[in-house]
């Protein structure tokens, strides 16, 4: 799903309301972790609901045997989600199709609706660069008047992938980046650093969600979920814990700050 039509000088709401958990997944367990999600966002109002990569199995290397229909029971419980909240549901799940297996993240709507983006970098240290298929679509899509731009993880190592390029001289593709990630405790720096210089680089806000806890395999995360904004400065932030955090967006800041310092009309 592209959007290539919209004014990003016009939002339809000026306040984006996002709510992301920073989740220790039950290993190879959807059952459970959709019962955590649930609870995790039981008593929470907002527009966009975000969980971690592959968040109803962890980061598996039975990935590939457990992946889902297109539509398959993962989905189903989004659209749940979405229809509960009347909120955006962002995640990743793997699922097959035409016997390739990729690590998809979804944004499902409350309508049924929804899009998606393939993990274009799959982890080469990992079994799912062996295992899964590579994503060759940028994408960007809308949500209550946002532009929003998709990443996994990975992708975050790779700033031309994710380039907020202008589409003319006054425009810009997106004004906020997910990324949905399973990124280990022993590589927390980077992970935070290149959270801000997305940022400060594409003159957006990016949200970055991550798992805490240790995986079936021992790895641990120590989480670091973030809200950056156009500055590089943290606005809201996850402690080493299980935990749920807010953030309010507010589109005519960003506005403000892409008029006074255009450095997007300066990009190579």
């Amino acid at each position: 799903m592209m959007i290539s039509d919209l004014n990003l000088n016009i939002f339809n709401s000026q306040l984006m309301r996002l709510a992301f958990y920073q989740q220790d997944i039950a290993w190879e367990d959807p059952q459970e972790n959709f019962r955590k999600v649930e609870l995790a966002f039981e008593d929470v109002a907002a527009d966009i609901l975000i969980v971690p990569e592959t968040f109803s199995t962890g980061f598996s290397d039975n990935m590939v045997a457990m992946a889902e229909a297109p539509k398959g029971a993962t989905y189903d419980f989004a659209l749940r989600m979405a229809r509960k909240h009347d909120a955006l549901f962002v995640g990743t799940w793997t699922v097959k199709v035409d016997g390739v297996v990729y690590n998809r993240l979804h944004w499902v709507r409350p309508d049924g609706e929804f899009g998606f983006y393939d993990k274009a970098h799959t982890f080469r240290m990992s079994s799912e660069a062996s295992q899964l298929g590579r994503g060759c679509s940028r994408e960007v899509f809308e949500w209550r008047g946002w532009r929003i731009k998709p990443a996994v993880c990975y992708d975050l190592r790779f700033p031309k992938w994710l380039r907020n390029a202008p589409r003319d001289c006054e425009t810009m593709e997106y004004d906020l980046m997910l990324v949905c990630a399973n990124w280990p405790g022993s590589r927390h720096e980077a992970w935070s650093t290149l959270l801000k210089a997305r940022a400060i680089e594409n003159l957006s806000y990016v949200v970055g969600v991550n798992r805490v806890g240790t995986d079936g395999t021992g790895i641990p995360y120590t989480g670091n979920s973030a809200a950056i904004d156009f500055k590089g400065i943290e606005i809201a932030g996850c402690a080493d814990k299980e935990t749920v955090a807010t953030v309010e967006l507010n589109a005519e800041a960003l506005q403000r700050f892409r008029q006074h310092w255009p450095f997007y009309l300066d990009f190579d």
